[in-house]
């Protein structure tokens, strides 16, 4: 009992249960399991199956319900939309009306209780929770005024339990039947496996995406981007990029990043099936980037011991100078005064050049006159200041300025 309250907490009040959808997603993964331990599994069937998994995900989920009617992230031909939404029910997770009418909802309330798989209730709720129970939450609004209008998208809705019933289930089970004669393969593999795969892979596109990865582009939701969640999903695990950039019919902006359903989209648009092809703003998409980039840097930079400011030195007359020279190692460059006395036994050049020079000017020898120092040595030098001389000396500005001090970043506090 503790762990399965363990597994629901953050659930929302449940109210009910979705049976046809519990039935669905017990009774396939049943069939799918008593295939693999009494059904001769025949290699042409397994490369059906693949097949026929590559035919429900690349060509249902993603250009079709997600990208093309969820986002409008493209144009399609009259052909190609209605290719992609015959093949919409063979995945069996609802019309493309229902999906997108919940995908828009999903991205106009990301991670709250509008969102109907809310990240913030926890990773069973957005895997298969909001799915198979009904709740006290109600979907937020979103805009469908298109999807209404949209004959394809509602003749599909209308005959949407005869279109699974087609795509999902006969034909699965007929084509290594007719071709090869393997009529209960194509049921428990290229049938109820093929299906099982399906349902959660795309389940893992409001779970893991959510969960497991990367924040390149923003951090203010929970979407990330993750290689293992982009494999999992066909391609929609750069979850990240998609928030921020949902009209974008890339999912993957970089060239190395695998979405096959974009190379998917791209074909078509070559072969004259697509058109209109949506990209956010290069300039736009890095300069979020950057702002993340900029943002981890500020937490590395706010976590590292910088030295005193020179505002807050005090000023010291050469008479104080000179007279605590005498009890400790004091060097003067250009302008400041440093403490060298912890550094005695680790100056390469041995304790003696520091001491012997203790109350003078060491300006030019510490810039090229005995050794030109490094990048590091300007750094560690400027936190041994302790105070500024007072009437100082002249000196360029790039010596009052550590290296390390060059390039800052600030946060911009102005409204």
């Amino acid at each position: 009992m503790q762990f399965i309250k363990t597994l629901t907490q953050g659930f929302p009040t449940i109210t009910g249960i979705r049976w046809f959808n519990l039935s669905v997603l017990v009774i396939t993964p049943a069939l799918s399991l008593y295939g693999l331990l009494y059904v001769p599994i025949l290699r042409k069937t397994v490369v059906g199956t693949i097949l026929y998994y590559i035919y429900s995900m690349l060509e249902r989920i993603a250009p079709g319900y997600h990208r093309l009617w969820s986002h409008r992230s493209y144009n399609a031909s009259f052909p190609l939309q209605v290719f992609l939404i015959l093949a919409g029910a063979s995945a069996v997770q609802g019309s493309c009306y229902w999906w997108a009418r919940r995908h828009r909802s999903h991205h106009r309330h990301t991670d709250t209780d509008f969102d109907p798989y809310n990240s913030e209730r926890g990773l069973l709720w957005t895997h298969i929770g909001w799915i198979i129970f009904e709740s006290d939450l109600k979907t937020g609004p979103a805009d469908i005024s298109d999807l209404r209008k949209d004959p394809l998208v509602q003749w599909q809705h209308r005959w949407y339990f005869v279109i699974l019933t087609i795509f999902g289930y006969l034909l699965p089970m007929v084509i290594p039947g007719l071709l090869w004669g393997d009529w209960k393969g194509g049921f428990f593999f290229v049938g109820a496996l093929r299906m099982t795969a399906c349902h959660h892979s795309t389940f893992c596109i409001n779970s893991i995406a959510h969960y497991l990865g990367s924040t390149p582009y923003d951090d203010k939701h929970s979407p990330r981007d993750h290689l293992i969640s982009a494999i999992l999903t066909m391609g929609e695990g750069y979850h990240n990029f998609h928030h921020q950039f949902p009209m974008d019919y890339r999912n993957a902006f970089r060239w190395y990043q695998y979405d096959p359903t974009k190379w998917f989209i791209a074909v078509c648009h070559c072969l004259g099936f697509a058109s209109h092809l949506r990209v956010f703003p290069s300039n736009e998409i890095e300069k979020s980037a950057l702002t993340m980039k900029l943002k981890t840097l500020k937490d590395v930079q706010d976590s590292i011991e910088w030295p005193v400011p020179p505002q807050q030195l005090p000023v010291v007359t050469w008479e104080t100078f000179q007279e605590e020279s005498q009890t400790r190692t004091l060097l003067l460059i250009s302008g400041f005064i440093h403490d060298a006395s912890f550094f005695l036994d680790s100056h390469p050049g041995g304790p003696a050049l520091l001491t012997r020079n203790s109350g003078n000017d060491m300006t030019a020898s510490f810039f090229g006159g005995i050794y030109a120092h490094s990048h590091a040595a300007h750094n560690l030098l400027a936190m041994m200041r302790v105070g500024i001389l007072a009437g100082g000396v002249e000196a360029p500005a790039e010596h009052a300025i550590p290296p390390s001090q060059q390039l800052v970043i600030c946060t911009n506090t102005s409204r």
